[in-house]
């Protein structure tokens, strides 16, 4: 393997963790905002269903 194709392989290797590293904030933001909705929407059906 050549020097060149060590690079290369580096800046993919570079590339695919970012990638992974910004799906997984991505991942968690959305879990964060699917429980926040659900909690939402359960305060809403409990203050309807009192009001």
């Amino acid at each position: 393997m050549s020097a060149g194709e060590k690079y290369v392989a580096a800046a993919y290797g570079i590339v695919l963790l970012f990638v992974l590293v910004w799906v997984a904030i991505i991942a968690a933001k959305l879990a964060r905002l699917e429980r926040e909705a659900t909690e939402l929407a359960e305060l809403a059906r409990k203050r309807r269903d009192d009001g």
